[in-house]
């Protein structure tokens, strides 16, 4: 952590913001950017420690913003979208982990859904309603393959999911299911927004195919090819940038979710590829060390997110919008650990553990947010409400489990609050629930009860189980986590000797 501070240390500490940010003082409705990349890691980018990965311009925006070192997702993208769209825990959703990566039976598993129903709603809603005009770009991923066969809940299988290159699905989903869409959920338009998790599915030879669905053409039935078509990350910054040009006149909101640097791992191109595969590697975090052809691609992947980011904020400046624009940058979960790695953090995407969790982001907002570190532990579900108090909407009444940020947005210190997650299935981990709180981290694994502590102040890497040599620690932690779960009625898999 010191090393990463030292990183950031350019940043002033001060988290102080102009009076203008706080918009209950302003009729004016700022422009939202929300930019989501997929599996990018916690120190996958300079800002964040990294030595190895080259992301100038991220560093550069980090340098303006007010930087959360603490952010965090669920540990892969179903749940995490979900739980960022709704505002809402997975257990109310039903969607733990991606459907097909799930592992077990359906007595040590509550088998996740794959589609959010309208009994859900996503932020676009009251947004639009708000006199937003809205875009999602890029990956949606909270619809699925076959919502017909997710009726019958809960299941006893886990969900399946089409071949490479099968558009049998694609008319339904063009016609009786834009319902669960972008353009069904608040969203005006939508470029790229279906139920895969990655872009190589249009692709028979899915990941062993040259494009990966990142090269054109994309093969993705909600993305119109074009002329000039080439690389995916670039396609979807153009049509942002366009919508921005078409709506500067009015609130917009964009939800700007590349699909980049999942894998497939596809070179940007080969100067890149080369530079990359030339470097020495970093010491620290061990990136470059390993697999070294994958994570230079990877790092191509990186850079050209980088790129991109700062094509938004060049088209920001020219047409004088940054100062009524407040954009937030993060992941959607930890590195891929085929991709990446880092010797900071234990474990990767599909962890439990802070490699899986914990994300790198941002929010920079010209003007109105005085660049600083907050290390106020945040998660997903914090950016519904957020947008809403931005927004100027005072009567959502929905559910919502997260907490706005614009009082740390506005240099207020904000009580101490616990974080939770719940997954009921297993993929990389059994089913656990977990609870963050100040240092503390502890998990408990839902079908044997066993239980983990972890002092994350001075043990980040979590080599050092606390659970025995802090009980009362432990014993008061575990009571809240079990207490939060009772109060909420939170299901556990019926092989579960827990109670609660």
């Amino acid at each position: 952590m010191k090393r990463i501070l030292q990183t950031i240390s350019i940043i002033p500490i001060a988290i102080a913001v102009l009076s203008a940010c706080n918009q209950k003082e302003s009729n004016t409705k700022p422009n939202i950017i929300y930019i989501m990349a997929d599996d990018l890691g916690w120190q996958d980018v300079g800002f964040m420690g990294s030595q190895w990965f080259e992301t100038p311009n991220l560093d550069n925006l980090a340098g303006e913003s007010l930087v959360f070192t603490d952010a965090y997702m669920y540990p892969t993208c179903s749940p995490s979208r979900t739980a960022l769209l709704t505002g809402r825990q997975s257990f109310r959703t039903g969607v733990y982990n991606v459907p097909v990566l799930e592992r077990g039976n359906d007595q040590t598993n509550i088998f996740s859904r794959w589609t959010v129903g309208h009994e859900h709603p996503v932020y676009a809603e009251p947004l639009h309603e708000a006199g937003y005009k809205l875009i999602h770009l890029g990956k949606w991923h909270i619809v699925g393959p076959d919502p017909e066969a997710e009726k019958d809940y809960p299941f006893q299988q886990k969900l399946k999911q089409p071949d490479n290159g099968d558009t049998s699905w694609v008319a339904k989903h063009k016609q009786d299911y834009q319902k669960y869409y972008p353009r069904g959920r608040g969203f005006d338009e939508n470029v790229g927004g279906t139920w895969w998790g990655d872009p190589a599915r249009g692709y028979d030879q899915g990941y062993k195919s040259e494009s990966g669905g990142y090269k054109a053409p994309f093969k993705n039935p909600f993305i119109d090819d074009q002329e000039g078509d080439e690389w995916l990350t670039d396609r979807l910054t153009d049509d942002a940038i366009d919508f921005i040009k078409r709506n500067k006149s009015e609130p917009f909101f964009v939800n700007l979710h590349y699909y980049a640097p999942h894998r497939p791992t596809v070179p940007r191109n080969t100067a890149w590829l080369r530079k990359f595969m030339e470097k020495a590697p970093d010491t620290v975090t061990g990136q470059g060390t390993k697999r070294l052809e994958e994570i230079a691609g990877y790092a191509t992947m990186i850079a050209s997110i980088d790129e991109n980011v700062q094509r938004i904020f060049d088209y920001l400046d020219k047409e004088g919008l940054r100062e009524n624009t407040i954009v937030i940058f993060t992941s959607d979960n930890g590195f891929n650990g085929l991709q990446s790695s880092t010797n900071t953090l234990r474990g990767a995407k599909g962890t439990v553990y802070e490699g899986g969790i914990r994300v790198p982001a941002f929010a920079n907002w010209k003007g109105r947010i005085t660049p600083g570190i907050s290390q106020t532990p945040i998660c997903g579900m914090d950016y519904f409400p957020t947008f809403l108090e931005l927004a100027n909407i005072s009567d959502y009444n929905e559910t919502l489990d997260g907490q706005s940020l614009v009082p740390l947005l506005n240099g207020k210190k904000e009580k101490e609050r616990p974080l939770f997650w719940h997954l009921a299935s297993a993929y990389k981990n059994p089913p656990c629930s977990i609870i963050r709180k100040g240092k503390w981290k502890l998990i408990q694994f839902l079908n044997d009860g066993k239980t983990e502590l972890y002092n994350l102040e001075a043990d980040l890497k979590e080599s050092e189980n606390l659970v025995d040599a802090n009980k009362p620690i432990a014993d008061d932690l575990l009571d809240e986590l079990v207490t939060w779960r009772k109060e909420n009625k939170v299901p556990l898999p019926p092989a579960s000797v827990l109670a609660y």
